[in-house]
């Protein structure tokens, strides 16, 4: 029995349930995903249906030879710019019958929510780590699949920290974000390509002081898992119509790489590699701002009155001797201290002279990612451990 359970065990994807309905709800969709794999039942995906209610005239002509001309300059696409509309939808089986398909009106449609009210893109900034009232800003933004993921795009860029260099490379100036733009991109147009469209929930996409978070209505599709999306993996969209266009106007590749992508670009950048988690229905993607993690300080060994401060420095980006005091209550002495051991660290980085003095998170950490990774991702494993010794050291020798 046991020899059948081992055997049975790796075969199975095990999930969690908190009720006797969510284990009947799971159990069914396991079902209808048996008898669709065996072929007993067939259904098309949801973004092949037809749209109850729309007709040609809620597509957008303007639309259609915008994506003409970015699919023939990007993919070498075949249909020329003055392909009449029922020609291009019949050649990307965006059409049922006379009908629209629901990937059609969300990419093409003159005002895709009308049919798909959820189908906005929220989009939160929050000065702090945790979601709280009121929000500082908030947009929900409206449209088609390419112009959500856009405005989304937008909205972060515009909130976090730019660096401009000089032109002595080229012509124009060199932009540089503190988090990769191409992976800031890949995270929103997953969100937006492979959510459940069928869902009563929207994308959202919130930026902390710490991180970006990007939650989208739905589960990974067997055989994909959290641990495999690590991994080289195959392309299986959920909206296979939705995800064409999108790759003919070079918005994804369909080749299973874009969380490989993301985890390279991040490592590159001096950052921990993206978190993937699924919470109630919702695939959730972390991308995080530094590489100052919650379990990364708690490797360190640091006493309270640091972990105060670098929480702190974390949301205002810079920290003063005499912020510090007030922060934590300890003398100047032991203010100079404490910092001066944070600095030596690696965690903080001076700036300024005398009054003007501060003290400010590194933008990124010399060899993060390089000696292999956690399992939590944030690949500074063995880094840590070292400094959380050098750390321990030095107190013991101050005391």
């Amino acid at each position: 029995m046991l020899a059948l359970i081992r055997r049975a065990g790796d075969q199975l994807i095990r999930r969690r349930f908190g009720s006797v309905s969510e284990l009947t709800a799971a159990l069914y969709a396991s079902l209808v995903e048996h008898l669709e794999r065996t072929g007993l039942l067939r259904t098309r995906p949801f973004d092949a249906s037809a749209c109850p209610g729309a007709t040609l005239a809620d597509l957008s002509d303007d639309k259609i030879r915008w994506f003409l001309d970015r699919a023939r300059r990007e993919r070498q696409f075949t249909l020329a710019r003055n392909t009449a509309l029922p020609a291009v939808l019949a050649h990307l089986d965006l059409i049922d019958g006379a009908v629209p398909t629901y990937a059609a009106v969300l990419l093409f449609g003159t005002a895709p929510q009308r049919f798909l009210i959820t189908s906005e893109v929220k989009c939160m900034h929050f000065h702090g780590t945790e979601v709280r009232k009121p929000i500082p800003s908030y947009q929900i933004y409206k449209g088609t699949v390419f112009e959500l993921v856009d405005q989304a795009l937008d909205f972060v860029l515009s909130k976090i920290v730019r660096a401009v260099g000089t032109r002595s490379q080229g012509a124009q100036a060199p932009e540089e974000y503190e988090l990769p733009r191409a992976a800031i991109a890949e995270s929103i147009v997953n969100a937006v390509a492979h959510r459940d469209y069928a869902s009563n929930a929207s994308v959202q996409v919130m930026l902390f002081a710490d991180r970006l978070e990007i939650w989208n209505p739905g589960e990974l599709p067997p055989p994909l898992t959290m641990q495999r999306l690590r991994e080289a993996h195959p392309s299986i969209p959920r909206n296979p119509l939705l995800a064409d266009p999108l790759f003919l106007a070079r918005y994804i590749e369909k080749a299973g790489t874009g969380t490989m992508d993301m985890i390279a670009q991040l490592r590159e950048a001096g950052l921990p590699e993206p978190e993937f988690r699924q919470t109630g229905g919702m695939f959730v993607q972390v991308l995080w701002r530094d590489w100052l993690t919650a379990d990364a300080l708690a490797a360190m060994g640091l006493n309270e009155r640091q972990l105060a401060a670098m929480q702190a420095v974390r949301q205002q980006r810079r920290l003063t001797n005499a912020e510090y005091q007030r922060l934590t209550g300890a003398s100047r002495p032991t203010a100079k201290r404490d910092l001066e051991d944070l600095v030596s660290l690696g965690l903080l980085v001076p700036g300024g002279a005398g009054r003007g003095a501060f003290y400010a998170v590194p933008a990124k950490r010399v060899g993060n990612g390089s000696n292999g990774s956690s399992e939590n991702g944030s690949g500074n494993g063995s880094e840590t451990a070292q400094m959380a010794q050098r750390s321990s050291k030095t107190r013991r020798k101050k005391t």
